[in-house]
């Protein structure tokens, strides 16, 4: 595991009450397959402003791993909705991640990949098992190898095996599992971090078998995954995450 994973998995075991809750052992094909690249793919599944905090934890990790050195080209970068731009902030273009309002989490340097209504199970998916359309660009394809380190990092609003995408749909634990199963096949990655940040967070990775995979999630089963602080001048909730980028 190199420093970019090692830089992840203690960032993410910095908060209290995670759990470690699925890590497979490394396959001899893995071992000797040489490290190629990092990406991240990295995804808020929330829509509506009392989620705010959703998405200003996407861009927090989004800068974190940007310092890291991972370039725009190997990020896919999902948002649900747009706060930045939401009629009641009263910061307009804006995201902050704590209350002290420092850093500004949405500038001039954040793109993109997939917004709005984009973002879906079916999208999100095929961002993961590379099946696209034709006509979608290379820039909201995860275009990894089998020497590949990937994180994927999800955050909205979750139960017993599902993760809510905009209240709409749900990503079962089958689907990440099948999902990361065909990724292994399809020699997308040589080792795969998994981070999910949600209630009931640890009970979506009960199905994943599939070698070289770490999942760590911020709850277990019958667990809520708590906000850190309030702030009163934006009316939305922070959670720990968001003052570790700063």
């Amino acid at each position: 595991m190199d420093n970019f994973f090692k830089s992840m998995v203690f960032l993410f075991l910095l908060l209290p009450s995670v759990c470690l809750c699925y890590a497979s052992a490394s396959s001899s094909s893995s071992e000797a397959t040489m490290h190629t690249n990092n990406w991240a793919v990295l995804v808020c599944t929330s829509r509506f402003w009392f989620n705010y905090r959703h998405m200003a934890n996407t861009l927090s990790l989004y800068r974190t791993v940007k310092r890291l050195g991972i370039p725009d080209e190997r990020i896919i970068l999902m948002l649900a909705d747009d706060m930045a731009c939401n009629a009641r902030n009263k910061y307009p273009a804006q995201v902050f991640n704590n209350e002290n309002h420092r850093l500004n989490l949405y500038g001039d340097n954040v793109e993109v990949d997939y917004r709005g209504y984009e973002v879906n199970v079916e999208n999100f998916l095929r961002v993961l098992t590379g099946r696209h359309e034709t006509a979608v660009p290379r820039s909201k394809r995860l275009l990894s190898d089998e020497g590949s380190h990937i994180l994927l990092y999800m955050t909205g609003h979750g139960g017993d095996e599902f993760l809510k995408f905009q209240d709409s749909e749900e990503l079962q634990s089958h689907d990440l599992a099948d999902a990361v199963k065909q990724m292994k096949e399809k020699h997308r990655f040589k080792e795969l971090l998994i981070m999910v940040d949600t209630c009931q967070a640890a009970t979506l990775f009960s199905q994943l078998h599939s070698p070289d995979v770490l999942a760590v999630g911020s709850s277990m089963k019958g667990e809520n995954s708590y906000s850190h602080h309030l702030d009163s001048d934006i009316v939305s909730h922070f959670i720990p995450l968001l003052s570790l980028s700063g």
